[in-house]
């Protein structure tokens, strides 16, 4: 490798050297504040390394990765909600006592991941990236280790995870039997002109790996009960940062490879896309749980962005439905990232570990104002309500479908959006209602905490009021 090649790749080396660094404090000192501190100043210097690394792209980095200006957004992107997460992480383990210091490094480890994803240009690096993300968020869905549903939920995680990796893989090696190369570009011109039935079962083992990672149904059973038990920072992080670096690599890899050509793979993606938007909106509606609502909408949404796979192939140039799925990856990253943080927040000065119920949010509007109205706020923007980057977001899909005259997909959206606007306003209306007297004393989230919710929401609603910079951005890296 080249000089060029290691500065291309500088925000992957320092979160790497980064991970060494922190075993290295945590063996010589064991505090959580230390940890924490030290997991920021590493996630900071890995985006700033992104600046840096503009100045060597476009690098084709071994036949693995591909350093280019999408793979340095996303990689920021991601890096940015890990740093948010160690920030609010830091909050909520204030209220657990033990050493948690390996919290903060396996969400770095995590981040690495994902980061890893933005880059994958070849199977080999989506299969690494895919299992160093997912390997970490295993021990960090059972934190706290002493509560029964946190280890539940991992396990799950870890067992359903197992099965679609190994499911994943399987479809690789079909498909590698087939075409016999296993790189995006290469992959494309092999699949123009094999004619193999192995390829049809390599195409539904791939999905259904995918399908899992992304939580697409009928793949999705496990989303509702994970969420519910992971603790709220790190389903923040789930929601976000693993399924939003999934689809970052999907999208890489349905274009690189021109799968967006092959009619028999968009029937498939257009049902799965219908399925998730029905299902989601419709299981949403039925729960109490607050977080078990979210996990639902989260699958709705997931079914949002599989419409722009489809569109690729239906439309003339795909670059608008490119565009398209980024600008609502963004968004979709940043209002879940809020959600979940501030619920998180909410719990924490309603003096308790976790909101669960429906009902557990009545009152907080007049008890907590500012954190309830930012949260009403990350809400709205999950809705698709003007002013918010979710409505953008929404927005463009919306122009995608048309442009590749996907009605059916889009009456699904537009009925999902108007099932969504009554369970998310439903959680907004209970704030509001009085409520008994808090009966344990609450506790003020610290101002770093604070400030970050702030600045999610403010990129919420400036993505939302003033969206041309952001699309300026997504059209000179696509």
């Amino acid at each position: 490798m080249s000089g060029v090649n290691w500065l291309a790749v500088a925000p992957l080396l320092v979160l790497s050297g980064g991970a060494v660094l922190l075993m290295l404090v945590v063996s010589v000192r064991r505090s959580t504040e230390v940890a924490c501190v030290t997991t920021t100043l590493i996630m900071a210097a890995a985006l700033l390394s992104c600046l840096w690394a503009r100045t060597a792209i476009p690098e084709i980095v071994t036949p693995l990765l591909l350093a280019d200006g999408y793979a340095l957004f996303f990689c920021a992107l991601f890096i940015g909600c890990g740093l948010v997460t160690a920030i609010i992480a830091r909050e909520y383990l204030l209220l657990r006592a033990g050493e948690n210091e390996e919290f903060f490094l396996l969400l770095l480890l995590s981040t690495l991941g994902a980061a890893t994803l933005a880059y994958a240009n070849h199977f080999a690096s989506l299969l690494l990236g895919m299992e160093l993300l997912s390997v970490s968020l295993y021990a960090l869905i059972g934190y706290p280790d002493k509560l029964l549903r946190p280890l539940e939920a991992a396990i799950k995680y870890l067992v359903l995870s197992a099965a679609a990796s190994a499911t994943f893989l399987f479809g690789f090696a079909l498909l590698y039997a087939a075409v016999g190369v296993l790189d995006y570009p290469a992959m494309g011109a092999a699949l123009a002109a094999a004619d193999n039935p192995v390829l049809l079962a390599a195409a539904a083992l791939i999905i259904a790996g995918l399908g899992y990672k992304l939580s697409a149904v009928p793949f999705h059973m496990w989303t509702p009960d994970v969420y519910e038990g992971a603790p709220a920072p790190i389903a923040g992080f789930l929601a976000a940062v693993s399924k939003g670096a999934i689809f970052a690599a999907l999208l890489r890899w349905w274009m690189a490879a021109g799968l967006y050509e092959l009619p028999g793979l968009l029937t498939v993606i257009g049902i799965v896309a219908g399925a998730s938007m029905l299902v989601g909106n419709l299981l949403a509606l039925l729960q109490d749980n607050i977080k078990r609502v979210l996990a639902y909408s989260s699958i709705a949404h997931m079914g949002y962005l599989l419409i722009v796979l489809v569109a690729c192939g239906m439309v003339p140039d795909p670059s608008l439905a490119m565009e398209a799925a980024a600008y609502y990856l963004v968004a979709y990253t940043l209002t879940n990232l809020a959600a979940f943080t501030l619920l998180g927040l909410l719990s924490r000065a309603s003096g308790t570990d976790e909101l669960d119920t429906v009902a557990d949010l009545d009152g907080l509007f007049w008890r907590q104002p500012g954190l309830s109205l930012l949260f009403t706020v990350a809400l709205l923007s999950l809705a698709g309500i003007p002013l918010t980057a979710g409505f953008i977001g929404k927005f463009y899909l919306f122009s995608a479908g048309v442009a590749g005259e996907l009605w059916g997909l889009l009456a699904l959206l537009v009925i999902g959006s108007g099932l969504g606007l009554f369970y998310y306003l439903r959680l907004v209306y209970r704030m509001t209602l009085k409520a008994e007297p808090q009966t344990q004393p609450p506790s003020t989230p610290g101002w770093s905490a604070r400030l970050t919710c702030y600045g999610l929401v403010l990129a919420m609603l400036y993505f939302g009021i003033v969206p041309a910079p952001l699309m300026e951005i997504l059209r000179t890296i696509l």
